[in-house]
Formats: C-alpha cells, sequence, structure tokens
C-alpha cells in the first residue's frame, strides 16, 4: 500500500474511532461538556478545517480508483474477447491483481468520504438533541437561564443550514437597520438645511 493510501486508511480508522466515541452512551453533563469543548477549542476548529482539505484530496484518489478500476475491467474484457480461454495464467494473474488493488482503493477512498458526512451528520444531530435538552430542563427549572454552556451549544448548533440562512438573515435586518439610521441622518440633515436656507430667504423678501 502506498503512502497516500497508507494515510486514508490511518484517517478512516481515525473516523471510526470518533464515531464510536460519539455513539458511546455518557452521563448528561459530560457528554455536554465534552461538546462545548469540541464547539469552541480553536484546535479543533483548524482540525477540521485541514480536515476538509484533505478530503478533497481523497475525493480525487477516489475519482482515480474508480477510474482504474472501469480501464482494468475493459483490459480483461477485451483480451477475454480477443482470445477467449487462451489468456495466460501469468498476464492473467497479473490483471487480477490490478483489479484487486483499484477496488481496494475504491473502497478505502469511498467508505472514508461516507463515514466522513455520516460523522458530520451525527454530531450535527447530537448537537442538536443536547440543546434541545437544554431549553426542556430550563423549562423545568432544572438549568439556569443564563447557562452559557447552552448558549454554546445553541451557537454550535447553528452551523447547520438553519443555522447559516439564521446567520444572513440576521445580517439583512443589520443591514436594513443601517440604511434606515443613514435615511434618518440624512433626513436631519435636509430638514437643518432647510431652516437655514427658509429664514434667508425672508430676510430677502423683506428687503425687497
Amino acid at each position: 500500500m502506498t503512502l497516500y493510501y497508507s494515510i486514508v486508511f490511518a484517517l478512516l480508522v481515525f473516523e471510526m474511532a470518533v464515531f464510536l466515541t460519539l455513539i458511546i452512551p455518557l452521563p448528561f453533563k459530560i457528554k455536554r461538556g465534552l461538546f462545548t469543548f469540541i464547539s469552541e477549542n480553536p484546535f479543533v476548529a483548524q482540525l477540521q478545517y485541514w480536515l476538509k482539505i484533505t478530503f478533497v484530496f481523497i475525493l480525487i484518489l477516489f475519482v482515480d480508483s474508480v477510474n482504474r478500476v472501469y480501464r482494468v475491467q475493459v483490459e480483461l474484457a477485451a483480451a477475454s474477447k480477443a482470445a477467449p480461454g487462451t489468456v495466460a495464467g501469468g498476464d492473467r494473474m497479473e490483471v487480477q491483481a490490478r483489479k484487486f488493488y483499484s477496488q481496494r482503493n475504491m473502497y478505502l477512498c469511498g467508505f472514508t468520504l461516507f463515514l466522513s458526512l455520516i460523522l458530520n451528520r451525527t454530531y450535527m444531530m447530537i448537537i442538536d438533541t443536547l440543546r434541545l435538552e437544554d431549553e426542556v430542563k430550563k423549562l423545568k427549572g432544572e438549568i439556569p437561564s443564563n447557562d452559557k454552556t447552552s448558549s454554546k451549544l445553541g451557537q454550535a448548533g447553528e452551523l447547520g443550514e438553519i443555522g447559516k440562512l439564521k446567520n444572513k438573515l440576521a445580517e439583512k435586518d443589520r443591514e436594513i437597520e443601517a440604511l434606515k439610521k443613514q435615511a434618518e441622518g440624512l433626513s436631519r440633515e435636509y430638514n437643518r438645511l432647510g431652516d437655514q436656507v427658509s429664514p434667508q430667504d425672508g430676510t430677502a423678501k423683506k428687503d425687497r
């Protein structure tokens, strides 16, 4: 196995370990503290950024491995049609070995990418679940309403698509408020200039 496929395999094992950690049943306080730490730790955020870049390269490897599997299949089919039943044993073993390695690389990259999607979705679902449990406990009075941990979880839960839309809507609201303030300032300045010009017009009329 080449170096980059060894790295992909190590990443797959790491994803499996993280997934097992996510689904392990833990007490509510421990789980909330763990996910709060993950959501606000700068090192974890930096690691997630570099993992996204790594997954782009894994996607390229996946496409390349699929292409190799297809080419080996075409080559094997062409050899069988050209001389059915007369393909040398060594050549056939060599083609079968290439086919096996190409399929192995394809499955390795494919499962790594698929598990990354599952991890992301599982993480977001757990964050949403913890946030809802916090809200329920707040309503029951078991958690103070000004609890900072629960607000951090709420911010982490807004990393999904709904959170992005909410952020865009809030940004538009801020822009509208800024435009309103600017319009009010222009209106006040217009009225002030109008008040300054009006006495001058009255004085000019009296002089006439």
